[in-house]
Order: C-alpha cells, then sequence, then structure tokens
C-alpha cells in the first residue's frame, strides 16, 4: 500500500490540517500518517487559539515515521516558527523523502495569521528548495514572489519567481481571482492553465489543505504531477461541490463524496 505523510496542524473542527490530509489520503487508498507541527482550537467560524509543537518532538515524530516506514510522498502544511521549519528541514535533509508538496498555510479564512510572519523567508529559504511542487492561492503566491497578482500574466510572473526559489513546480491556485477557479502550473518553461468552474458555496473550509493532500496522494500513487494535479483538482471540485453545511460558519468539503455515494450513503 502507497503511504502519505502531512506534517502540519491540527484543526479540532476536522476540516483542515491534519484532520482534512489524513482523510484526503484514504480517500484516495493511500495509508496517511502524520508529524503534528502545532494543536489549534478551531471552528467553522474562528481560530481562537494556536499552542505550537516544540522543535524537539516535531523532529522525533518525523525520525519516528522515517526510519520505521518507507514514505511514498510527503505534504507540508502549517508551519508557525522559525525554528520548527528548521528542524523539519534539518530532517528532510537527512531522509531525503520524494514527491514533497509545500503547501504554505499562512492566513485561516477567518484571517487568523498562522504562519508567523518573520518565519516566511526562512519557510522560503529551507523548504522550497526541497519541494517537488508548491501550491500557494494567490495571497501566498503575493507575498512569497513579492508582488501583487491581479492578472493571468501577473500570476506567470509569479510563478516564474517562485520556481527560481527552488522548488521543481509551482501550482497558484486562482479562486482569489475573479471568474472561474483557474489555477496555473508552471515547470520553468510552460504556463499551463487548469480551468474550473467556480462552486456557489459559502462550504469551502480546508480546500487548500485538501487539493495539496490530494497531489501528494496521486504522486504516491505514481502519477506524473500534471495527471496528479488533474486528478487533484477533479477532485477538491466534487469535495466543495457537495461540501457540508456544519456548523454557524465556513463549513467544510466532504472529502468522501465518492466513497459515500458508491456505498449508497445520503449525505443531506
Amino acid at each position: 500500500m502507497k503511504t502519505a505523510l502531512t506534517i502540519a496542524g491540527s484543526d479540532s473542527s476536522g476540516g483542515a490540517g491534519i484532520q482534512a490530509d489524513i482523510k484526503t489520503f484514504s480517500a484516495h487508498g493511500v495509508f496517511g500518517m502524520s508529524v503534528i507541527t502545532a494543536v489549534t482550537a478551531q471552528n467553522t467560524q474562528k481560530v481562537i487559539d494556536v499552542q505550537d509543537m516544540t522543535p524537539d518532538i516535531i523532529g522525533k515524530q518525523i525520525d519516528a515515521i522515517f526510519q520505521d516506514i518507507e514514505v511514498d510522498a510527503v505534504k507540508i502544511g502549517m508551519v508557525s516558527q522559525i525554528k520548527s521549519i528548521e528542524i523539519i528541514a534539518e530532517k528532510l535533509n537527512i531522509y531525503k523523502p520524494t514527491n514533497l508538496v509545500l503547501d504554505p498555510v499562512m492566513v485561516s479564512k477567518s484571517g487568523y495569521k498562522l504562519l508567523n510572519p518573520m518565519a516566511i523567508d526562512t519557510l522560503v529559504k529551507e523548504i522550497l528548495p526541497l519541494s517537488y511542487v508548491i501550491t500557494p492561492n494567490i495571497p501566498e503566491a503575493e507575498e512569497i514572489a513579492g508582488i501583487r497578482i491581479d492578472t493571468f500574466k501577473d500570476m506567470e510572473w509569479a510563478a516564474k519567481r517562485i520556481y527560481d526559489m527552488g522548488p521543481k513546480y509551482v501550482l497558484i491556485k486562482g479562486g482569489h481571482m475573479p471568474g472561474d477557479a483557474t489555477d496555473l502550473l508552471y515547470d520553468g518553461k510552460n504556463a499551463k492553465y487548469l480551468e474550473g468552474k467556480r462552486i456557489n458555496t459559502k462550504n469551502t473550509h480546508g480546500t487548500g489543505c485538501t487539493l495539496s493532500s490530494a497531489i501528494a496522494s496521486n504522486l504516491a500513487l505514481g502519477f506524473c504531477i500534471d495527471e496528479a494535479v488533474k486528478k487533484a483538482k477533479d477532485y477538491i471540485t466534487l469535495a466543495v461541490k457537495y461540501s457540508l453545511s456544519l456548523g454557524k460558519g465556513v463549513g467544510p468539503t466532504n472529502h468522501f463524496y465518492e466513497l459515500y455515494r458508491k456505498a449508497g450513503i445520503k449525505i443531506d
């Protein structure tokens, strides 16, 4: 069985973070493992508080996995602090995993800063060069590339700047752009646009986590980057289309829609 490891924060409401990643791995038939970088107290309305794990326990969790189980893909999500990023980079340089997907989580949907602004440079310096693909949304791409993105040409320019920082591929998610949800995949030479219809729903909690984990799952299963991203985009589109109206705020995506449908389970 193929495996995938998520290095990210825990979401107590289950819609994003480690919980979304494990659900996504499972939905793809991939065995999921986790390294918890932080525990958040959050729900569909807001992030109440965050407790970061110590760099020592983060490092020991990574050791525990790689010293025992073969890892086919790694997804990195919420990592808040400089020391946490440094220990993750140190361990990744030791174990040298393939198929590393970086989702540079910076701000929650409710506006809570999940990445210490002082740590952005460390993330760029230490993790980007190790990444197979990075999956920023528009605001994250603007922060990393240092430019404003208003047009598709701006997306291309940002992708080129981020590519020069070390990852093999850059996927800029276009959900913050007007119109349809069009993403951009850049390989250092060619920019490929992946079109998708925008779905009219407020329930999009955990979409970034879910998409990056779906990409990691598909890479673990042996798909090339183009196919992995396409399949992941199809997966998240269905998960958002049939999202769940749980809680009083931004509800989660439906990670198991296809499995429920095939099993004849009706989810209202």
